[in-house]
């Protein structure tokens, strides 16, 4: 799908659907120029008369004869101008470019979109995107497309010069940032006897190699040399060896680093403490996070951002093989503390303490760590809303910020002090599951292992992976948490 800006009047656009968007009311669509504003009246009026009122979600279409190049029209409901924002649009775009797919459409235009209301910039990154999102697909393993997407050309036509110059940059922000995000999205639901540690590994220093990064990846022999040795613990059950991957960003000029660090469980049976069979087929998304550390790492460095990134992703699998670890073993992290193993599907805080805890001897200046982590987080805040907790309020206020311009809804938990005593063991400095507060006591876990750095954890144990989303096509993966991790370092520059 290739995307375009042009002044060309939506009048003489020739494509086969035409996009005009329309506030509930309004006398008349925004147009951008006489003709096409003469063009649309009768249309609009019709419209009108078959109870078209501009409401979210409303779609009429006409077949506009000679009065235009397009071949349909479709009039959009964006809802009431006063209330209208990013996700507002987003649900629209998806709604209707899902109605182009219909239509069989090869070439879009998209003639107005609310970009009165929003920033041209942002409203155009709002269209791209979601036209990748909404029409992205998962098709390694499928021997041909059943239906595959018409749809080549989308064509966007602001009103003036000024409109056209910012909606092009938003255009590419946001073809990256999809992009970045559908490459998580593979990675998610690519299955598991595919996508080992070793393959996660490979993707990406291919990736890295790519985007020109710098990655190196550690085996389990040079793991144990420098002490990672919860994330050992965890892989010892299974086959497939455990991998640490290292990927690196240096931006130029740059003199802080932020650490990105993604759970990397490619598949998760919970070890000793064997998950319920039901649903364990989706248990391969549990490197969700380590997905969208490797995207997002990609997309900061195609769109430059201003500050050094340090990746880091421990990648094991968590199976109850003959050496599996046992609840009750006790093992030392690579922070120097030991931990009592009371519960081993308590695995994914046990392979980010190690992570963390080596990011930090790296000097950075910021830790965020991402995870689906805890059954606790997604029934608290269900499947589209994912947990947050940090050591430094400025960090939730920008991640929130962050996740919110890429319509990715993130919530504050607290890290409360009461709850730390529940991780308290009699035999080792801590153990690694507490039995309340199950969220916050795992997140509390990871910081442990944290001397001093400002730190912030995202659980997206909810809205990792989805049966249907405005913004998917396919159940699976979501990608989520790229566009708050991306939106985080862009805006670095602004602090």
């Amino acid at each position: 799908m290739k995307f375009e800006v042009t002044r060309k009047s939506p009048v003489k656009a020739a494509c086969d659907v035409l996009v005009v968007g329309v506030f509930e009311g309004d006398k008349r669509p925004r147009a951008q120029d006489k003709a096409f504003g003469e063009t649309l009246d009768p249309l609009f009026a019709q419209a009108k008369r078959e109870g078209f009122e501009g409401k979210s979600s409303q779609i009429v279409e006409f077949t506009p004869g000679e009065a235009m190049a397009a071949h349909k029209v479709l009039l959009v409901g964006l809802g009431k101008r006063d209330e209208f924002n990013l996700d507002q649009l987003r649900g629209a775009i998806s709604n209707t470019i899902k109605r182009c797919v219909a239509l069989s459409a090869k070439r879009v235009a998209i003639a107005s979109f609310g970009t009165d209301a929003i920033d041209a910039a942002a409203a155009a990154e709002g269209v791209v995107s979601v036209c990748i999102l909404a029409t992205y697909k998962y098709l390694a393993h499928k021997t041909a497309d059943a239906k595959p997407c018409p749809i080549q050309t989308v064509t966007l036509l602001p009103c003036d010069s000024a409109e056209a110059k910012a909606a092009s940059k938003g255009v590419e922000r946001g073809r990256i940032i999809a992009e970045a995000i559908c490459f998580a999205r593979d990675l998610v639901n690519c299955p598991a006897n595919v996508a080992t540690p070793a393959y996660i590994a490979d993707q990406a220093c291919e990736m890295a190699q790519k985007y020109g990064l710098k990655s190196r990846v550690l085996k389990p022999a040079q793991m144990k040399k420098i002490g990672l040795n919860l994330i050992l613990a965890v892989g010892q059950g299974s086959a497939q060896e455990p991998r640490f991957i290292i990927v690196e960003y240096k931006a130029p000029d740059a003199k802080k680093t932020v650490a990105i660090v993604g759970k990397g469980l490619t598949y998760d049976a919970g070890g000793l403490c064997l998950k319920p069979g039901k649903g364990m087929d989706t248990m391969k998304g549990d490197m969700a996070g380590a997905a969208a550390v490797l995207a997002a790492i990609r997309a900061a460095a195609e769109l430059k951002a201003p500050v050094n990134i340090l990746c880091v992703v421990p990648a094991t699998e968590n199976l109850p093989g003959g050496e599996a670890v046992k609840p009750g073993d006790i093992v030392t992290a690579f922070s120097g503390k030991t931990v009592e193993i009371n519960d081993t599907d308590a695995e994914g805080r046990l392979i980010l303490a190690d992570a963390v805890a080596y990011a930090e001897k790296e000097k950075v200046d910021e830790i965020i760590d991402i995870a689906t982590l805890t059954g606790a987080c997604e029934v608290a805040l269900g499947k589209k809303i994912a947990g947050l907790m940090a050591t430094d309020q400025g960090m939730v206020e920008r991640l929130k910020s962050a996740g919110a311009a890429g319509g990715e809804k993130l919530w504050q938990l607290p890290l409360e002090k009461e709850y730390e005593d529940t991780l308290k063991s009699d035999i080792a400095d801590m153990k690694n599951c507490a039995r309340e507060a199950g969220a916050i006591t795992a997140a509390q876990f990871i910081g442990k292992h944290i001397d001093k750095t400002l730190w912030a954890h995202l659980d997206i144990a909810g809205t990792s992976w989805s049966e249907a989303s405005p913004l998917m096509a396919a159940p699976g993966g979501t990608g989520f948490g790229v566009y708050a991790l991306v939106n985080y370092v862009l805006g670095w520059e602004e602090r």
